[in-house]
């Protein structure tokens, strides 16, 4: 794509959660101090909320590649599951031997026991929850009565919660309020600032092998926090499309014209389906004419 135009050696603007490319904002460092602060002091419960796209997944993962040697960690992206399967998934997490008909006593008994052996050579267990808005009532109940487990020092089990805001109401529900009066650490992840965004953006390129000068122009990034709000996820697709406009253009800085055309096409607008055609079309061509004055002939633009 455009990755030798600009002198990049991968694809600044994933969208997938990629550690490598994790940025120390001032909200997401605090979040994950948070975190680090909360796993060592032991406690049952922790929270972390924040709207669509703002890097909850992403700081999830850090976190689990930075707690340290002293953690055994299970991690569930999708627990939108009834109590026996969150159950299930934990025991095969923590790799715990169950029989193929166990029972819902002998399964706990077995995590229990698991959970024991874990604690007697000194390790601490967390079990990470993504998306944890959709979790229902009674998994939340059962996951609270997990966390019963413990020791006379310290909770054998510690659970992080990661989800979108509405978790905050759904655990206004009268039947779980044990379960909301346990939760010691939250933190709500908020957008990038302005001046986060532009750090935000050289970062990203700097960690895919960008060793030029600025690539964004300061209309651009004006142009693109105004487009995005600074949320992490849109940056990136509006980033993404951007750089590959200007090098439709065989243009060596992205624009603030380019960052309109990707904004309009990204965030939706009432002309956005008729933009899309006669943007998208033009932007291959470009791309095409490039690639033929280089000497490679492709027959399809990825």
């Amino acid at each position: 794509m455009y990755r030798q135009h600009f002198g990049l050696r991968e694809l600044p603007f994933g969208i997938t959660p990629d550690t490598s490319y994790f940025f120390t904002s001032a909200h997401s460092q605090e979040a994950l101090n948070t975190l680090l602060v909360a796993a060592r002091s032991g406690e049952g419960f922790i929270k972390i909320t924040g709207e669509v796209g703002t890097g909850k997944t992403l700081l999830c993962r850090k976190f689990l590649a930075t707690v340290g040697e002293g953690f055994v960690t299970a991690y569930i992206p999708n627990p939108y599951l009834e109590p026996r399967t969150l159950m299930l998934a934990l025991a095969d997490e923590l790799e715990v031997p169950l029989e193929r008909d166990v029972d819902q006593h002998q399964m706990l008994k077995a995590i229990t026991q698991k959970l024991m052996e874990l604690a007697g050579s000194g390790k601490q267990v967390i079990l990470c929850l993504d998306e944890a808005q959709a979790i229902p009532v009674q998994t939340l109940e059962a996951l609270r009565l997990l966390t019963n487990l413990e020791t006379e020092k310290r909770k054998l089990l510690q659970i992080v919660l990661f989800g979108q805001p509405e978790l905050n109401r759904h655990l206004e529900v009268e039947s779980i309020r044990q379960l909301a009066q346990r939760i010691t650490f939250h933190y709500h992840m908020g957008a990038l600032s302005r001046d986060d965004l532009d750090f935000y953006l050289a970062h990203r390129l700097r960690v895919a092998g960008f060793t030029g000068a600025r690539l964004f122009s300061q209309a651009a990034v004006k142009r693109m926090y105004a487009a995005s709000k600074g949320i992490p996820r849109l940056v990136n697709i509006v980033a993404h499309k951007s750089l590959m406009l200007a090098y439709g253009e065989g243009r060596q800085r992205v624009e603030k014209k380019h960052v309109e055309m990707a904004a309009r096409d990204t965030v939706g607008r009432p002309d956005g389906a008729a933009s899309r055609r006669r943007r998208w079309p033009w932007l291959a061509a470009g791309a095409v004419a490039l690639m033929a004055a280089g000497g490679v002939a492709w027959a399809v633009l990825k």
